[in-house]
């Protein structure tokens, strides 16, 4: 026969286990995160100086190459990314499916480096690359080539672009 002392105790730990798991699921996503908030910063350090010979080469603003490409590529650690060495989601031809059996529309790059030239390559012959060119003001950038169909989901790509430089100071970055 149960008692009422057992069924309390039994209550007191299964209340004790449920709050316990919260706590371990609370954590593991605080934990999950971490490394994520870091990993933009991570990436600014590894490619600013490329995207700063980059803005020196082309006249596109270096916060606008890292902040592109911290979008496009999650930090560098998207598919994409780590697949194909596409930095910024340039669509083309890529030899996945020969290699690893995946099928992707996504531009396959030899290097980190080519993946940014060819950006800055395709920025270089949009037509308002003439009247932007020399301009670091991002924002100006980012309004232009969201008209000019670089995205597929231009208003949502210029805010979250915007965003990005924004957070991470990427106008205010030193070039190093």
């Amino acid at each position: 026969m149960v008692t009422n002392d057992r069924i309390r105790k039994k209550g007191k730990a299964g209340s004790f286990n449920v709050v316990r798991q919260i706590v371990v699921a609370v954590l593991l996503v605080l934990l999950s995160q971490m490394p994520a908030a870091a990993q933009p910063d991570k990436f600014i350090k590894q490619y600013g100086a490329l995207a700063d010979s980059l803005e020196t080469a082309y006249g596109i603003p270096a916060s606008l190459i890292l902040g592109v490409s911290i979008i496009e590529s999650s930090s560098g650690t998207s598919r994409n990314c780590r697949l194909l060495n596409n930095f910024f989601g340039v669509k083309g031809k890529n030899n996945l499916a020969k290699t690893k059996e995946i099928r992707s529309a996504y531009k396959q790059y030899p290097t980190d480096t080519a993946s940014f030239v060819d950006f800055c390559k395709i920025v270089s012959r949009k037509k308002v690359y003439a009247s932007l060119k020399g301009n670091k003001d991002s924002q100006q950038w980012v309004a232009a080539l969201s008209k000019t169909g670089y995205s597929e989901v231009p208003a949502t790509w210029q805010r979250l672009i915007n965003s990005t430089i924004r957070k991470h100071q990427l106008e205010k970055r030193i070039s190093k």
